[in-house]
């Protein structure tokens, strides 16, 4: 399904968000502009929005984009060369329930839009767990469902009935978009993630919600 999405994927995050997803992203990436020199790795990094923000804004980091769509990535190498940014980002396919890399590589690590994709949500975090650092950082970034009146009804009214035929005028995939409305839906946000992530082991995780609610970002500790 991500491979079908690649060559449409940018775009469409633009339409579809109304251009709120760069701001999104941009104050996730904050939460780590003190750290030096740090290794990251970006988890379901797609077609490196994240990653591509991170080398141009945080201080020299190293950074490792890692996802399990060949095509998504084809799509993140060409941005990655064409900024000049390929001494700064490597990228590699995995999935996020088997990370290739050893206990305690990572000072930070990033999962923008991708962590209620994982195939298995505990497991997924658990690994990043393993591979970050003491007090080493996640930062997770997610759609969430608001909860306040107008703005639940038309959020779901948005996602279950105009986004996917946007999608699928734009994107040849309508299954996708379907697909994005359910996984929302499906994801365990706000104080349940909390819980999720307190049940493995983070520590000080907190939750900031973000445009009155469609958006949420999670910032805990190893």
């Amino acid at each position: 399904m991500f491979d079908n999405i690649a060559p449409y994927y940018d775009l469409l995050n633009r339409v579809l968000s109304l251009g709120i997803d760069k701001r999104w992203r941009t104050k996730a990436i904050k939460l780590l502009q003190d750290l030096k020199s740090p290794k990251i790795l970006d988890v379901a990094t797609g077609t490196c929005d994240v990653a591509l923000e991170m080398a141009k804004k945080l201080n020299e980091p190293n950074i490792i984009g890692l996802d399990i769509s060949a095509k998504m990535l084809e799509v993140g190498q060409k941005k990655i060369d064409k900024a000049g940014l390929a001494d700064i980002i490597s990228l590699t396919q995995g999935e996020s329930e088997n990370l290739p890399f050893d206990d305690n590589t990572f000072d930070a690590i990033t999962v923008a839009f991708g962590v209620r994709n994982f195939g298995n949500l505990e497991k997924g975090l658990a690994e990043i767990r393993r591979v970050l650092k003491e007090d080493g950082q996640l930062i997770v970034l997610e759609f969430s469902k608001p909860t306040s009146f107008p703005f639940k009804q038309g959020f779901n009214f948005y996602f279950k009935n105009i986004l996917p035929r946007i999608g699928k005028l734009t994107s040849k995939d309508p299954k996708a978009y379907k697909y994005l409305y359910e996984s929302v839906q499906a994801f365990p946000d706000g104080d349940n993630f909390i819980k999720v992530l307190d049940s493995l082991g983070y520590k000080k995780s907190t939750c900031t919600p973000l445009t009155v609610g469609i958006c949420s970002i999670y910032h805990s500790k190893k």
